[in-house]
């Protein structure tokens, strides 16, 4: 109960934080001009979004970093806050940000103004931080391969262990930054899958990744302080990307990554939608499965407001949390 309790007065103190910080760095954003750019072939809705300042996850990694930092520099008092553990998906976060960083500088201020960075760059980059990852998890952090739902059993995946972690991490970070589309969105979605791992990680012992979830959920309710709609800043590639990164090694770290389809099921579905879309495309020679893809896209064009998409994507994604949870519990 302690240790709960711990857990959950850290994602109190992010989301304090995250607000106290949050104003200062609008400002900032605001000075350089750091404003999106809206693309064309977007619904028109999202023209009044132009000129919101991007690069807000900056709010959330600076958070979710400055208190793990703290956390680990507390074991020097003889107080064990936090673990080594940790550090991979602080590092984890830390790079994809920088990944991000690149790609929003590059869409606002770079040579591919309203573009940002070449995806093919892109997605080789975040192949190299996740082989990485996947390679830390397998041979020095030694976490489970994989536990199956409702029964206690570790399974051993072998050579297979470093690819599926590899395409695990980089396909919840695009899952994520699909999902970034409408105020409130992602950080809603994000904020309760992280709550449901790190129930998952208390009810395990995994005493320091349940902390450094609810961490993570305290520094998106701070961000989306400034992200419900109308949106004051946006967290774009500098937020989606590492928080997705994360989510995919948190589940890794658990073992239940299995249930990240049910857990994160927003997300899974947007990046869905967009493959198919372009599958169906190509193999129809034009014609279309959704209005528009990703999924979000395709509500508005149906006529749902902004609001309503975010409310019922989100309660759908908090049922999915809950049943994800009650299945790694069984």
């Amino acid at each position: 109960m302690r240790e709960t309790a711990l857990a959950l007065s850290l994602s109190g103190l992010g989301f304090i934080l995250s607000v106290i910080w949050g104003g200062p760095l609008l400002r900032v954003l605001k000075h350089f001009k750091m404003g999106k750019i809206i693309r064309v072939e977007g619904p028109e809705s999202h023209i009044t979004k132009m000129g919101t300042p991007t690069m807000g996850g900056l709010v959330i990694v600076g958070t979710v970093v400055l208190f793990t930092v703290l956390l680990n520099a507390a074991t020097i008092l003889g107080l064990h806050l936090s673990g080594r553990s940790v550090l991979l998906p602080v590092a984890v976060m830390i790079s994809f940000s920088l990944l991000g960083a690149i790609d929003d500088w590059e869409g606002i201020r770079g040579p591919r103004r309203g573009l940002g960075m070449r995806a093919r760059t892109k997605f080789l980059l975040q192949v190299v931080l996740a082989l990485i990852a996947a390679f830390v998890l397998k041979n020095v952090l030694d976490v489970p391969d994989m536990y199956w739902p409702g029964l206690n059993i570790t399974f051993d995946l072998g050579m297979w262990y470093i690819p599926l972690a590899t395409f695990i991490i980089v396909a919840m970070s695009n899952a994520v930054n699909f999902t970034d589309g409408l105020d409130g969105l992602a950080g809603l979605i994000c904020a309760t899958a992280f709550a449901a791992y790190g129930g998952i990680a208390l009810m395990q012992g995994n005493i320091f990744v349940a902390r450094f979830c609810f961490t993570v959920v305290g520094a998106l309710f701070g961000f989306l302080w400034f992200n419900v709609h109308p949106a004051m800043m946006i967290m774009g590639d500098t937020g989606s990307l590492s928080i997705g990164a994360v989510l995919g090694v948190v589940a890794l770290m658990t073992g239940q990554w299995i249930l990240l389809p049910i857990i994160a099921i927003i997300p899974v579905s947007e990046a869905a939608s967009d493959v198919l879309q372009i599958l169906y495309f190509k193999a129809t020679k034009g014609k279309r499965l959704f209005k528009m893809a990703p999924l979000h896209h395709h509500f508005e064009l149906l006529g749902w407001s902004e609001t309503q998409i975010v409310q019922r994507f989100w309660l759908i994604g908090l049922l999915a949390g809950m049943i994800g949870m009650a299945i790694a519990l069984g």
